[in-house]
């Protein structure tokens, strides 16, 4: 029996404070997520800012996630992604030393390799740990698309390769990639469409809102692992305003802005480039989740 994570994961934002990582909110916003159903946290994902984090930075997140975790039922899905190999090596590595139970790994960005690129940067990565490995896949964020034959190339060669975060948005993909590779774990990388995701044999959810409400997201992704589709999907549609909301500015601008208004952290820090949202967008939030119940909040 594998150990597998399954279920649902939240890409946490990182809490910034006067320019630097702010690691009492960070250790509370993950406890909240232990305390709510969630399978396991990702640390310094597209969500957690990764991009403009140092690798210091980016290692301290990965720590505390392992630190706050340790001895409950929520696992840690560690970003190591880079569009340098040898930097996704060296952070996949101080991953496995601090204890996590998987990595998952973000495209390379900006430089555009082909698909034989990509096969060799992820088979260096997850050659040089023993954990499970998970690809992502956000073309949309990257410019280049894993396409499921190198993700099928991958699963066969690679052998702690065991899924994907698929956030190309596309149902399309989940069924090909299924089709082509059954035993693929597929994550929903697309809050949005969770429902038919998990309902076409996904195996899990990595999602944006679930920072803000961590209960129903768990809630969603339990039921319809349980075969209760009645009820993930009446949770999938409940949650259509919030998920639609929360990207109405590129993420994660907008569900750091969320968490602050809800009071789930005491500032709202961005790293340049990235800047709050327009006074517009602020109201739009706001009176989306005047429609939700948002646990922990006093």
């Amino acid at each position: 029996m594998n150990n597998y994570i399954t279920g649902a994961t939240t890409a946490l934002i990182t809490p910034l404070k006067n320019g630097t990582l702010d690691e009492a909110t960070y250790a509370s916003l993950i406890k909240r997520q232990i305390d709510n159903g969630i399978d396991a946290v990702c640390p310094v994902g597209t969500t957690g800012e990764s991009a403009t984090l140092s690798h210091d930075e980016h290692k301290r997140c990965i720590e505390i996630a392992v630190e706050v975790c340790k001895n409950t039922n929520t696992k840690v899905l560690a970003g190591a992604g880079s569009n340098a190999t040898h930097e996704a090596i060296d952070i996949a590595k101080h991953a496995e030393n601090c204890g996590v139970d998987a990595i998952f790994s973000v495209s390379p960005y900006y430089n555009k390799p082909s698909q034989e690129g990509l096969y060799q940067h992820y088979k260096a990565i997850a050659s040089a740990v023993s954990l499970p490995f998970m690809l992502y896949n956000v073309p949309g964020r990257t410019g280049v698309d894993i396409l499921p034959s190198t993700v099928k190339r991958l699963f066969d060669d690679v052998p702690n390769i065991y899924g994907i975060k698929e956030a190309t948005g596309s149902i399309e993909r989940t069924v090909e990639l299924l089709a082509k590779v059954p035993e693929l774990y597929v994550f929903s990388g697309e809050d949005a469409i969770d429902f038919p995701v998990l309902a076409s044999g996904g195996k899990g959810i990595t999602s944006v809102t679930a920072n803000l409400i961590p209960d129903m997201k768990a809630n969603l992704a339990h039921a319809a692992l349980k075969g209760d589709f009645v009820t993930a999907k009446a949770l999938n549609d409940d949650l259509y305003d919030i998920n639609k909301v929360l990207f109405c500015e590129s993420n994660p601008i907008p569900i750091k802005a969320a968490m602050y208004i809800a009071g789930l952290t005491p500032t709202l820090e961005y790293r340049l480039p990235l800047v709050a949202p327009n006074t517009e967008n602020m109201k739009k939030l706001e009176v989306a989740m005047k429609k939700y119940t948002i646990v922990g909040v006093k």
